[in-house]
């Protein structure tokens, strides 16, 4: 125990004194920490800022999360009640989730991350700096966006609404057990779930959907495209090639679902005309043949249809006689695709998703 209070103590002063340093890089800003520490506070910084005097109470932590954050709110205000004079109250941290920063902005307490993030809302010294987190940090949150900790995501997504335990929803994403412990214990730090019940009876629902898919967009807008393999199938325009689509590979025995630009118009009508259709599919010695059996010639430009790898068509949907991606993967796919998908996306997320 002793170990941690000091171990906690080093980790303080180190970020204390990184705060107080970028502080100072701030134009007619001056930083001085007070050596007396205040009650209930890791310390009491005084600054000048164009000549006018402001207090900084500050908490320091490692790692924050929202439900870490509420506690250092209730810490933070009660050192500010031994004060006679107006304090400025701030948390900092070597990593803040995008979720704590939001809930320390709408109670209007302060933050720092080691990144060079900051927020002072401060009477008269109003600074507000976003940066990028530290990638260690963050790399807890993009492994949900990958493999089989996606599927259960991808789970959850399409069931918002949805009471999930472990067992069922490891069966419904088609993953072990073990994997959606794994999601669940991360969403449960980003406070993106909410739980009832306990033992083999404990269930998840997500109380925070729109945050969960922003955070998986994110990662997909920072990750290169995938792969593509352009064809050009002479003599049909796209609807006319999406009927075809799906009746040559019923014949194959090929699995599929058609995403992008194509999908988005059957579930929420925004473009006049679609040039191209892009489809996701298991890739097999089937796929290939039934690609032949199109009469869908490689090209490098001027293609009609584009053929992805997919390493799963969960919770697709048919809709009049065609296999379309989830809303939820539609919508990923727009927000990394160019032109005006990234408006189709927002269009497909508003009227199909609803979060």
């Amino acid at each position: 125990m002793e170990q941690n209070i000091t171990d906690h103590q080093t980790s303080a002063q180190r970020l204390i004194h990184q705060f107080l340093e970028n502080l100072e890089e701030l134009p007619e800003v001056r930083a001085r920490l007070q050596q007396k520490q205040p009650k209930s506070a890791d310390a009491q910084i005084e600054l000048k800022v164009a000549g006018k005097g402001v207090t900084l109470l500050v908490e320091a932590k490692k790692v924050a999360y929202p439900r870490d954050v509420q506690q250092a709110i209730w810490q933070l205000r009660l050192a500010g009640q031994s004060f006679q004079k107006e304090t400025t109250l701030v948390l900092i941290a070597e990593y803040l989730s995008p979720g704590a920063k939001e809930q320390l902005k709408a109670e209007h307490i302060g933050y720092y991350e080691s990144g060079g993030s900051l927020y002072l809302p401060a009477p008269g010294a109003y600074c507000y700096i976003d940066r990028p987190s530290a990638k260690v940090f963050e790399r807890p949150v993009r492994s949900l966006f990958s493999g089989r900790r996606a599927q259960v995501v991808h789970g959850l997504l399409v069931h918002p609404q949805r009471w999930f335990g472990v067992h069922e929803l490891a069966e419904l994403a088609i993953v072990s057990p073990a994997t959606v412990s794994e999601v669940f214990s991360e969403l449960e730090r980003q406070d993106w779930v909410t739980l009832k019940g306990k033992g083999p009876g404990k269930a998840r629902q997500l109380c925070q959907p729109a945050a969960l898919l922003d955070a998986w967009a994110k990662q997909v807008k920072d990750s290169p495209s995938p792969t593509m393999a352009r064809y050009y199938v002479p003599g049909v325009k796209a609807d006319g090639l999406i009927s075809r689509i799906d009746d040559v590979f019923w014949k194959g025995n090929v699995e599929y679902a058609v995403s992008y630009e194509s999908a988005a118009q059957r579930y929420a009508p925004f473009l006049s005309s679609i040039s191209q259709v892009r489809v996701r599919i298991i890739q097999s010695s089937e796929s290939q043949a039934a690609i032949s059996d199109l009469g869908a010639r490689s090209v490098a430009e001027g293609s009609n249809l584009a053929i992805i790898d997919a390493e799963s068509l969960l919770f697709r949907n048919k809709i009049n006689d065609i296999w379309l991606a989830s809303p939820v993967q539609v919508y990923l796919d727009l927000m990394q695709s160019e032109g005006r998908s990234k408006e189709m996306a927002e269009h497909l997320r508003k009227e199909r998703i609803g979060f």
